[in-house]
């Protein structure tokens, strides 16, 4: 049934099927294969996979994010970002990294993220004289921090589909966010004095107090969804909902620029993006009963413990894996199917599920800025108005910077479990 399921879904793969139907047809073919299993089971495991509690939490922050895109949310992040780093050469591309980390904590997605911000920056720094590629590249590589800065889909569903700690993985997700930021400030700053590019960039700079006090209702959001997950006031899932309520009151309230004509508008928008990540939920739930129940997760963990002998060749097979499958299958996907089978193995060589959990999430996460199926790339290019030919070359240091921060990520755990450790102890 194993060799049934895999090739069949490689195949499906090949053929163009969309992710959520050929993972549902190839756990179809391995049922019918077998011939024990009752065809009842189909609709059962994949109603299972969808009913649970934390999944709540996934239309709720969908939901939050496209309302704070269209609240003014993301321009006032930006012109506080521009303040507070826009003084210094390649400040315009800073901020862009800095406005989309400030933005994922509110957001969860990337691809949301490259809209909201892209929308705004890419645009100025082709202003500024950046090459439009190199804006491009900028905003796509930074809005990947959206699957790591909390809240985050991706750990939403590595939660789900290994029994993880939701919270603690959100709390993971601040040191490998931090590091990813940060690295990339540093580089394009570097690409900037090498190359001559945001000479202009402290021009307009807005007022740091100024920008600070007109973004401080947008600031109050993160506040509110992160302080109340690590306070114990409500749980991820809840927190969802209170992301919703601060949406609506900072869009309605605070910055009026939300309006009730707008509502249908993100309410499709968010049922659009809301069923496509709840069809692979469950046809992802089903794969992995049958997978499970074939004992392939314990048949690849022997052959991974005779290979390797060390966690370090482990880890370093498994980034190779990953870093393949991110560049051709969706990260929702990979995560639900993949995770599974290989938090088990790596638990059995030594690592904490959490740490597993962000190098997966890191990992996948490069397959959102590399070709041929990265949503970011397309996302970016379409905010930039150029092909995905033009951006690619620009896109090596980018990637090759992510993949530094990934390894170190992978063999420094304390990046990932010391901020666990100071909340939870």
């Amino acid at each position: 049934m194993n060799g049934a399921i895999v090739v069949s879904l490689v195949i499906f793969f090949l053929m163009g099927v969309p992710i959520a139907i050929a993972i549902g047809l190839a756990s179809i073919v391995g049922i019918d294969i077998d011939g024990r299993l009752p065809l009842l089971l189909i609709p059962q495991r994949m109603f299972v996979g969808l009913d649970s509690f934390p999944l709540v939490a996934i239309p709720l922050f969908i939901l939050a994010g496209n309302l704070m895109a269209g609240a003014g949310i993301s321009a006032r992040l930006v012109n506080l970002a521009k303040s507070m780093v826009g003084g210094i050469q390649g400040g315009l591309a800073c901020s862009c990294v800095l406005t989309c980390m400030m933005f994922a904590s509110v957001s969860g997605s990337s691809v949301a993220t490259t809209f909201a911000i892209g929308s705004i920056l890419v645009p100025a720094m082709a202003r500024h004289g950046y090459p439009r590629p190199l804006a491009a590249s900028i905003q796509a590589s930074s809005a990947e921090l959206g699957v790591l800065i909390p809240p985050s889909i991706p750990l939403i569903l590595y939660g789900v589909a290994t029994e993880t700690s939701i919270g603690k993985l959100f709390i993971a997700g601040i040191g490998p966010g931090l590091l990813v930021g940060v690295a990339l400030m540093a580089l394009v700053i570097v690409i900037c004095r090498l190359k001559g590019y945001g000479l202009e960039d402290r021009l307009n700079r807005p007022r740091l107090r100024d920008a600070f006090i007109k973004a401080i209702p947008a600031l109050l959001v993160p506040f509110v969804i992160i302080g109340g997950i690590y306070s114990g006031i409500f749980t991820p899932t809840e927190a969802s909902a209170a992301a919703v309520a601060c949406a609506i009151i900072v869009g309605f309230f605070f910055y009026r620029e939300l309006h009730l004509k707008d509502i249908p508008r993100i309410l499709t928008q968010t049922m659009i993006s809301t069923s496509a990540i709840m069809l692979i939920i469950s046809a992802a739930a089903l794969f992995s009963f049958l997978i499970s129940r074939s004992g392939l997760p314990g048949q690849i963990a022997d052959w991974f413990s005779s290979v390797f002998e060390t966690k370090f060749g482990f880890l370093l097979a498994v980034n190779a894996l990953l870093l393949f499958i991110g560049m051709f299958i969706e990260t929702s996907a990979a995560i639900l199917v993949l995770a599974p089978i290989l938090a088990p193995v790596a638990i059995q060589f030594g690592i904490d599920p959490m740490h597993f959990g962000l190098i997966m999430v890191v990992n996948l996460a490069l397959g959102m800025i590399t070709p041929p199926l990265g949503v970011n790339l397309f996302a970016a290019c379409a905010v930039a108005k150029i092909s995905l030919e033009e951006i690619v070359p620009q896109l090596v240091w980018f990637v090759a910077t992510v993949i530094i921060c990934l390894l170190l990520v992978s063999y420094i755990p304390a990046i990932t479990l010391w901020p666990v450790a100071m909340v939870f102890g």
